[in-house]
């Protein structure tokens, strides 16, 4: 198998002197959709902040497309190609959607149109002169995700992308990750919605107490639910 995408191995990280990863390892593979599931607190975000770079001190090892990223600046991180969608999603509520979405910069070519993204979320060209503070909570999702894709990243951290979202609204997010799958990127998600992870990614990484504890692909996901309910307390 061709090495992996982006290879974590040993993770460790802190915010100040407190320790939230405890040697956190992981493979995403190009063109996987790979999900964190895991309870309130089980570090799931604390691990794509680490990846980007956003946590405090961080020690073990994090390859990208090859090259060591465990020292360098999250800025550069990001120019590297991985582009961060955090759950609190970040809309600028004095700018319009277009104005939104144009603010990154491109870091690499690939990345998709203006045009491209509002075919993806026709939501959003009809709200395209709509400042950040009338859209819904799913209009925004749909713009967070959006303004990422400008950028040329291939691969994209998303952080609970269907948290508080209606059911319909949480079914288009989901087309729309597998259409990107599709279009060739990688996604590492971060949910909390397992019935949700379940119908877009390939594996799933199940995270306790800042550790990584099992590794079920959906394949394996009927003979694992017992095990699953066990980690996720559903």
């Amino acid at each position: 198998m061709a090495e992996p995408m982006l290879k974590v191995r040993g993770l460790e990280a802190w915010y100040g002197e407190s320790h939230v990863l405890h040697g956190v390892s992981l493979d995403i593979h190009e063109g996987e959709v790979v999900t964190l599931l895991g309870r309130n607190g089980a570090g799931k975000t604390s691990t794509l902040r680490a990846i980007m770079g956003l946590t405090g001190r961080r020690a073990g090892s994090i390859v990208f497309e090859g090259k060591e990223t465990i020292g360098l600046r999250p800025d550069l991180i990001a120019r590297s190609g991985i582009a961060y969608c955090p759950e609190e999603r970040g809309i600028f509520a004095s700018l319009d959607v277009t104005e939104n979405l144009l603010l990154p910069p491109a870091v690499r070519s690939g990345g998709l149109s203006v045009d491209e993204i509002y075919t993806l979320f026709p939501n959003l060209k009809e709200r395209a002169r709509s400042p950040g503070t009338k859209l819904s909570g799913g209009e925004q999702q749909m713009l967070a995700i959006g303004r990422i894709l400008r950028t040329g990243a291939k691969l994209l951290l998303l952080d609970e992308p269907s948290e508080g979202l209606a059911p319909v609204i949480v079914q288009q997010i989901g087309r729309t990750i597998r259409e990107l799958k599709s279009r060739g990127f990688t996604v590492l998600l971060v949910e909390q919605n397992f019935r949700f992870a379940q119908t877009v990614a390939d594996r799933h990484y199940v995270m306790e107490h800042g550790e990584v504890k099992a590794t079920v692909t959906n394949a394996e996901l009927a003979t694992s639910m017992d095990r699953l309910n066990e980690y996720l307390g559903v």
